[in-house]
């Protein structure tokens, strides 16, 4: 079996050595250990450090796509140099790497497709009040909207199975981490939490570049998986509310109006009529998202098997992110 480890890269020159510099070679359960870096556009040397610090495959953005889009562009690269088992780190070495042989035992025994590195969020000293919140704000989302019981969402520390990667389509374009899981539970994979450890902070995080914007960002992503994975339940409870409460405003005219006090409340009717007619909307509004929701799973299931059959001659990797080998560097 093949294991790669894949590092999304976005200017890690001064960072990308020393995480390399932790990973294993060997694994056990595993016949060969690759090593493959994503350079998101980067505008320093990452892609000649990565070479120079024995990585295997690179994979090169001519501009910044993003976190997510790495991601995926890493899992794509992945796949198609034969991966069984795919792991993905950071390049920050946040995560400990001497954590990967337990990442990956739940796989080779056949108890999950995922698994996710749970970090001591509340015991990292570097988090903010903040952002540990938001992280586990985000835990929790995920939980409902996947119906899984992960500690530790936003984690990227995580390993998966061929077939896991294969069914992997991230629509965010700022992370991947919730969306993945959310897929993973949608589709009933088995996910698996174990507890890792985590190093000393090199730099500060990419995704966190200030309070506000983190919290900004964060809402729109949970707002997104909602309306995107759950949509019968996002646009249901909107649509829920507002008619009650339009129905409830009715029923206080109405009771008024029989009591002979209507005179004078036409506004209460006004507002009754509007709250009723935007409510039974938006209801109708979750119905016609849940048959979108039911057709973007049937595009995702046609996707996974034409990926396990491939049509003759056709790339496994889009021109615009051609991988490069160790030996395609050579004079």
């Amino acid at each position: 079996m093949k294991l790669i480890i894949q590092i999304p890269c976005l200017n890690e020159a001064e960072t990308l050595a020393i995480a390399l510099s932790a990973l294993p070679r060997q694994v056990p359960g595993f016949s060969s250990v690759e090593w493959l870096v994503i350079d998101d556009g980067s505008s320093d040397n990452t892609a000649e450090i990565a070479r120079a610090n024995g990585v295997d495959h690179v994979v090169r953005h001519p501009k910044n796509r993003g976190l997510a889009k790495a991601f995926m562009t890493g899992i794509e690269a992945c796949l198609s140099h034969g991966a069984d088992v795919i792991v993905n780190t950071d390049a920050d070495d946040q995560y400990n790497a001497a954590d990967i042989p337990a990442l990956v035992a739940p796989i080779l025994e056949h108890r999950a497709d995922l698994v996710i590195g749970a970090r001591p969020i509340s015991a990292i000293e570097h988090f903010s009040p903040v952002k540990k919140l938001l992280q586990k704000l985000g835990s929790w989302v995920v939980r409902v909207a996947s119906k899984t019981d992960v500690p530790d969402a936003p984690s990227g520390f995580r390993a998966m199975s061929r077939a896991a990667a294969q069914h992997m389509m991230v629509f965010n374009n700022y992370t991947y981490t919730l969306e993945t899981i959310i897929q993973a539970g949608q589709k009933n994979m088995a996910i698996v939490s174990v507890p890792i450890r985590v190093n000393k902070d090199l730099r500060p995080s990419r995704l966190v570049r200030s309070i506000p914007s983190y919290i900004r960002r964060s809402i729109v992503t949970i707002v997104r998986i909602f309306v995107i994975y759950r949509p019968f339940l996002f646009f249901g409870v909107i649509g829920s509310v507002l008619f009650a409460a339009g129905f409830l405003i009715g029923m206080r005219f109405l009771w008024h109006y029989l009591a002979g006090f209507g005179e004078g409340r036409i506004q209460s009717l006004i507002l009754a009529a509007v709250l009723l007619g935007i409510g039974f909307q938006t209801i109708l509004v979750a119905f016609v998202a849940d048959l979108l929701a039911a057709n973007r799973k049937l595009l995702e299931d046609i996707r996974f098997k034409s990926s396990n059959f491939p049509s003759a001659g056709a790339p496994h990797l889009s021109n615009k992110s051609l991988p490069e080998s160790k030996a395609s560097n050579q004079p």
